[in-house]
């Protein structure tokens, strides 16, 4: 979950940089935002400490929610713009990115084409029939499956020109909707933790999130730098090591910047723990 915790400050205008201003970038209506913010007072009382908060991105809205519906906003939007008649992705076998992806091709009137890793072994043969592999079909997304370890991405850009070459459209996006973007739906939600702050008269000092495919957490680093406010996020690596994930946040970070017309973050300002990365 993503944890934030409180400090009592005296509330602030907003200092938002013109050039963070998100309408100049295609964008569809995809997310129920603002998302709330709410105390977790029983955490609190059996940890005996800091005042948390949750940020509940789970309640996004689109197929069950979740991070990647606000990425998906201005994916879609950049798909549509393009011209595209289909969106080509890629995850695990029960990725909620690919469930995500599926519900928003379907609810704005495109196909869907998805890559499926098997990535977690020893599964029982309902694992690739079940779960969000039922949603995505439900969805009328086509399916394929890859043997685990393979350049997924790689692999899906490769059926991209495939389908091109039979006429279809298509529109990637990469595993987790992680790329400059896609980032501009967690700049999005910096900018709107922001606007709460200012609302609730409550500043937050430290922003905790998983962190894996980078799009979450690169996006927010590079929502609060251009907005000003600086709020250090902290990574809770899923998948790489601490050196591999910083140097991948960092790099997708000032793209992200370079997209939004600002001038780059340095590699200090990536925080990620990996202690918590092990088997399974």
């Amino acid at each position: 979950f993503e944890r934030i915790q409180k400090m009592n400050v005296v509330q602030t205008k907003n200092n938002l940089d013109p050039s963070s201003d998100l309408t100049k970038f295609a964008r569809v209506s995809l997310c129920h935002q603002p998302t709330p913010i709410e105390p977790m007072k029983r955490l609190e009382a059996e940890l005996g400490g800091p005042n948390l908060y949750i940020k509940r991105d789970d309640c996004t809205g689109l197929a069950t929610g979740g991070n990647k519906t606000r990425k998906l906003e201005f994916l879609v939007g950049d798909a549509i713009a393009q011209n595209a008649d289909m969106l080509v992705t890629q995850g695990a076998i029960q990725s909620n990115h690919v469930r995500q992806t599926a519900a928003a091709a379907c609810k704005v009137g495109m196909k869907c084409h998805a890559l499926l890793e098997r990535r977690v072994p020893d599964r029982a043969a309902s694992y690739e029939e079940t779960g969000n592999v039922l949603l995505d079909k439900l969805f009328g997304t086509t399916l394929e499956f890859r043997p685990a370890g393979l350049d997924m991405n790689a692999e899906a850009l490769a059926v991209v020109e495939k389908l091109k070459s039979e006429g279809h459209r298509p529109y990637f996006i990469p595993g987790g909707g992680s790329n400059a973007i896609g980032a501009l739906g967690y700049v999005s939600c910096a900018l709107e933790i922001a606007q709460q702050e200012q609302e609730t008269g409550t500043k937050f000092d430290w922003l905790v999130m998983g962190t894996g495919s980078t799009g979450t957490q690169a996006g927010l680093v590079a929502g609060f730098q251009s907005s000003g406010r600086e709020m250090p996020v902290m990574g809770i690596s899923v998948r790489q090591p601490h050196d591999r994930q910083v140097a991948a946040v960092h790099k997708l970070v000032n793209s992200t910047l370079e997209t939004l017309g600002q001038s780059s973050a340095p590699a200090s300002k990536i925080h990620v723990d990996d202690g918590y990365v092990g088997e399974g």
